[in-house]
């Protein structure tokens, strides 16, 4: 038995089109998007009446994809609880990028938030946590050279 790679992240979302052109903004392109449902589908995620909407997203050199999935049914009674760096359970998706500066300044223009600054972490990278659509967090991280 081997694993060989991780295949994509699931983010769940309410605003499917604000959190898409989020991700487009920071990069990434839509691979595809479709509508998803059926017993199939609810024999996988243990959820009756399924129907969803998903989009693939992928960084450009392929190595890792993002599924963006909005469910139209069955909804999800509590909404959107914030969270913090430190709350239990998957908290953030890291993206390695170019002028990490340059990067924040535009999701800011679309309303992300940064978290604290960007920090220089022992002269090996620069780092930053920014909250975007629905309170989804990313750590960004530019190499430094």
């Amino acid at each position: 038995m081997k694993v060989h790679r991780i295949d994509h992240v699931g983010v769940i979302v309410n605003d499917l089109p604000a959190a898409k052109a989020f991700f487009i903004e920071l990069g990434l392109e839509v691979l595809g998007e479709t509508e998803v449902e059926g017993e199939w589908v609810e024999r996988i995620i243990g959820l009756n009446d399924v129907r969803e909407t998903v989009v693939m997203l992928g960084v450009t050199d392929g190595q890792a994809t993002m599924e963006l999935v909005k469910f139209h049914t069955p909804s999800d009674e509590e909404g959107i609880q914030e969270s913090f760096a430190n709350t239990l359970g998957i908290r953030h998706i890291a993206f390695a990028v170019e002028d990490i500066e340059a990067v924040v300044a535009k999701l800011k223009k679309i309303g992300a938030e940064l978290i604290g600054n960007i920090q220089n972490y022992e002269n090996a990278y620069k780092l930053c946590y920014i909250r975007g659509p629905e309170g989804i967090i990313l750590e960004l991280a530019e190499k430094i050279n």
